[in-house]
């Protein structure tokens, strides 16, 4: 592996320090802090897309969920587009969500509900590959929608409440995936007190009471 010191630079730097002093330019919003709750709704965003990116690169998943994925991608670039830009911003958008992604999403919902077998009950997050990363995708979109939601709340004028209105359909998109994948192997089922069940029996094992009975059974 090569030295840092010896490796030659090729083209002009991509790291420029201006945001190192804790600000940075964020679209059309101009120059506001990094802790921004603004910037903070659009990094959460470009998080959740990273984790539908894993979903897809690893989760062997047929075509027709991996192309309903890729369009969520998308999906997601253009709903950071418009957290970008103030919705009272003269400059149009490069791009803004619409009810019609809603829509979109609502029938993905509607086509791939069909394919899990059941929706009934608790389940943990679980089970095969494709349908833990989908679990966790379906997490890091809530934490999105969260974040955005305080964006909107924080700057009624210029954030756009479908973009958290988007996230909120598209968690409920990964978790019919996440049952969908969990068809063939059957969900990881939620026992309520089990873990609590479990300890008592452990504990009962390790009584004295129970060691002397279990002494008294190994005797001749």
């Amino acid at each position: 592996m090569a030295d840092l010191d010896d490796l030659e630079t090729a083209g002009p730097a991509l790291y420029t320090g201006r945001g190192d002093s804790g600000r940075t330019t964020f679209g059309r919003h101009g120059d506001v802090a990094k802790t921004d709750v603004r910037v903070a709704a659009y990094e959460d965003c470009d998080e959740a897309n990273a984790a539908v990116s894993v979903v897809m690169a690893v989760g062997n998943l047929p075509i027709g969920i991996t192309s309903t994925l890729a369009s969520v991608q998308n999906d997601l670039f253009d709903l950071v587009a418009d957290l970008a830009v103030p919705l009272d911003d003269p400059v149009a958008a490069t791009a803004r969500i619409s009810e019609s992604h809603l829509t979109r999403l609502e029938r993905a919902v509607d086509h791939f509900e069909r394919e899990a077998t059941d929706l009934s009950g608790r389940v943990l997050p679980g089970g095969t590959v494709a349908a833990s990363l989908l679990y966790q995708a379906r997490a890091v979109v809530r934490r999105a929608e969260r974040t955005v939601w305080v964006a909107v709340e924080a700057h009624p004028s210029t954030v756009s409440p479908l973009c958290a209105r988007y996230l909120n359909r598209l968690s409920t998109l990964m978790f019919v995936l996440a049952r969908g994948a969990n068809a063939e192997h059957g969900d990881v089922q939620w026992a309520p007190e089990a873990s609590a069940l479990a300890m008592a029996q452990e504990d009962g094992d390790d009584s004295p009471g129970a060691a002397a009975t279990d002494g008294a059974s190994e005797r001749p």
